[in-house]
């Protein structure tokens, strides 16, 4: 096998997909990550707390891979609301900090109908490069 099942521990079960998948060359690919909790609950309807909840889940899949925010290299978000993401990016800014540090990776911002989840707000996904020196 050329890759290894990334899954956090006393995380719920991801059912026909994979949290993280890491390649023996260090590269993680963290699957998109929505603003639920490790048991696949929602704390909240707030985008600011949703867009914490996922970044905190993206950490969460790199660390459980041996990594940091600064193996980082890329996010892709996907919002629902491109006025909530514009009237809110000061508070995004600070959740981001205070979940990321001052770590920030190629970044793609797009807008979608809508996710899967539909309680879900805002989903992210990441690549990371583990153990690159």
């Amino acid at each position: 096998m050329a890759h290894d099942i990334v899954q956090p521990e006393g995380w719920a079960r991801a059912r026909g997909y994979a949290n993280g998948m890491l390649a023996r060359d260090g590269t993680l690919y963290v699957g998109g990550q929505i603003g639920w909790n490790a048991a696949q609950v929602f704390e909240t309807d707030d985008f600011i707390g949703q867009t914490r909840q996922a970044l905190e889940n993206v950490l969460a899949v790199v660390e459980a891979a041996g990594g940091g925010a600064a193996d980082i290299v890329r996010l892709t978000w996907y919002v629902t609301d491109k006025r909530t993401y514009l009237d809110r990016q000061g508070d995004i800014g600070a959740v981001y900090r205070a979940v990321m540090g001052r770590h920030f990776p190629a970044m793609t911002m797009v807008v979608v109908a809508g996710l899967i989840e539909d309680a879900a707000l805002v989903e992210i996904e990441a690549t990371a490069v583990i153990g690159a020196g």
